[in-house]
């Protein structure tokens, strides 16, 4: 395991800032390599810790950035120095950001119906020359598939943003990766929703004092049940770093 790769409940999740990452996917891209970029929360990283394919797709995943408060304090919890949360959302925008000026085409796949559409114009507006080459929702079924990996591929994007949530978006991105050709993929589960106007994000201060999973639990009471997974990931953490120690296994 790389030396900026922190080892959190047998998940590799690389250590390092938004910027660093940004600069890496451009390298990627510039490599015109075709690689997976996955962003792993809590609860993520939980569901890893049983779905067997899930762990083995994020650890051969090119990149996995620490996208949420818990990975950090994992982190850190097991001794290892982990710079910043790197937000799926936010890690998103600075690609969007960067495409007008580098030339970066991307194509937004995912959500449902009219989502993409919604995310491309606001993307338009606040990326102004940002080139989307490409929006298909994400209701579809497998006789489907041969149409979409064929409008991707004419497409020739540099970044596919897939929003089918977690963990079809990384396995339908894993089965497909090389027939897709494109440099960078990446899952990006409500990005397109935000950026729609559909979901709301928390507001800056929530962000910045941790509570970001709060304000997504009082939006979204479906998702109290998967919520729960923060608490028992801070005890799956606590007691996995007991185990290793009593192990004598360096953290």
């Amino acid at each position: 395991m790389s030396k900026n790769k922190v080892d959190i409940l047998g998940v590799h999740v690389d250590s390092l800032t938004m910027d660093e990452a940004v600069k890496e996917i451009q390298v990627f891209i510039e490599g015109k390599k075709t690689v997976l970029v996955a962003t792993a929360n809590a609860e993520m990283i939980m569901r890893a810790t049983y779905d067997h394919e899930l762990k083995t797709i994020l650890n051969e995943a090119a990149l996995v950035v620490p996208d949420g408060a818990g990975t950090v304090w994992a982190a850190h919890h097991l001794g290892h120095l982990m710079p910043e949360r790197v937000a799926g959302y936010d890690l998103a925008q600075e690609l969007m950001r960067e495409a007008p000026r580098r030339g970066d085409r991307l194509f937004f796949f995912g959500a449902a119906p009219g989502i993409a559409e919604k995310a491309k114009k606001k993307a338009e507006k606040l990326y102004p020359g940002i080139e989307i080459v490409g929006i298909r929702n994400g209701f579809f079924s497998a006789k489907d598939e041969p149409e979409i990996l064929h409008e991707i591929q004419e497409a020739a994007p540099d970044i596919l943003l897939v929003a089918l949530g977690v963990p079809k978006q990384e396995k339908w991105l894993a089965a497909h990766l090389h027939e897709l050709s494109v440099p960078v993929s990446m899952g990006v589960g409500g990005t397109f929703d935000v950026m729609a106007g559909i979901m709301k994000r928390a507001p800056r201060w929530m962000q910045k004092a941790k509570l970001e999973w709060l304000f997504r639990g009082a939006l979204q009471p479906k998702r109290a049940g998967r919520l729960m997974a923060l608490p028992r990931f801070v005890f799956k953490v606590m007691a996995y770093k007991k185990s290793r120690q009593r192990k004598g296994t360096r953290l």
